[in-house]
């Protein structure tokens, strides 16, 4: 392990590891905060969760102790962990990275939460808890991905970031882009909304890489890690989380979960909860994909994060950056 290299830019240096789902971000960060004396945050919203081990893919115990992470385990599945929360957690962590002397690497797929953290959230409207019952009541009736095209007309920006069964979020989308309406003369999507008084992460430069396997590569990896997650014991495991926090939990729609909770209701077969879950995880990979292409200054890595052509350059990035 090296340290991290001084320069006498008076902005301090921080590397974001992007990504879809299953592209190598853990083994790829992990390397870099080896070879440059480097903590890494989280910025997935499912690994904030204690007791999701299986379905959130978080790094194991064994990756965590090759290098210190952040913001893993930092909630109870009960809670609710929002984007905000996200980014005050994470610039606290990496106030605490950097005033160590050591390099701060965000690693994950929430490109809500990495958004907040960097580009900082807007003045949200207040809650409409009329509205919001009123979108649920929808989303039982109707289903979550009818509630979700409604998202797409409103905002086509949000609706690639956020999952259809993510329903929280998808309400929340559509009740900012609706309250804009009430307040101006035309609505206004959520994601435009972002660009407005937002506080924005200052006093760092940033280094963004973004992983971009082959298309067919990522897919078999994709399969091969749901299909793995089953064989592990996620239904075990969901219905330990379901007994403790009640089958309402809103952790519990997230992918992979929300298929093994519907074997233990009896509404999915194992083989049939696997093959959703596969096609879930594919979709959202292609939903990552269009959010992280719409990042400013993405330096893409035509791989997967333990390749090691890979590794070795983003860790020549790193340093040219580091250099610079």
């Amino acid at each position: 392990m090296v340290a991290a290299v001084v320069t006498a830019n008076p902005l301090r240096p921080l590397i974001v590891v992007a990504g879809p789902t299953a592209s190598g971000k853990t083994s790829l960060s992990i390397r870099l905060a080896q070879a440059f004396s480097g903590e890494i945050i989280s910025c997935d919203s499912v690994a904030v969760y204690r007791g999701m081990e299986i379905g959130s893919a978080k790094p194991t115990p064994e990756e965590r102790r090759l290098a210190p992470h952040h913001l893993i385990d930092v909630a109870w599945p009960s809670e609710q962990v929002t984007a905000g929360d996200y980014s005050r957690m994470a610039r606290e962590a990496l106030d605490g990275i950097s005033g160590r002397g050591r390099l701060p690497i965000v690693a994950g797929g929430t490109g809500l939460y990495l958004r907040a953290l960097i580009d900082g959230l807007f003045p949200a409207p207040k809650a409409r808890p009329e509205l919001r019952e009123r979108l649920r009541r929808h989303a039982a009736d109707k289903g979550p991905e009818h509630l979700h095209r409604i998202l797409t007309r409103l905002d086509k920006t949000a609706a690639a970031a956020i999952h259809a069964n993510d329903v929280p979020k998808v309400i929340r989308a559509i009740e900012v882009s609706l309250a804009s309406s009430e307040e101006n003369s035309s609505r206004t999507p959520m994601t435009e909304q972002w660009q407005k008084g937002r506080d924005r992460l200052e006093g760092y430069r940033i280094l963004r890489l973004g992983l971009n396997p082959p298309r067919a590569l990522l897919y078999e990896r994709i399969n091969a890690r749901a299909a793995a997650m089953f064989d592990r014991g996620l239904i075990e495991e969901t219905s330990l989380l379901i007994e403790r926090h009640g089958r309402e939990c809103r952790a519990l729609t997230t992918l992979g979960y929300a298929q093994a909770a519907a074997v233990l209701s009896g509404n999915l077969t194992r083989e049939e909860a696997v093959a959703v879950a596969q096609q879930g995880h594919r979709n959202y990979a292609k939903r990552q994909m269009t959010w992280f292409r719409r990042e400013p200054e993405m330096h893409w890595l035509a791989g997967v994060g333990a390749e090691e052509a890979v590794i070795r350059e983003a860790t020549k990035m790193v340093g040219d950056f580091l250099r610079s």
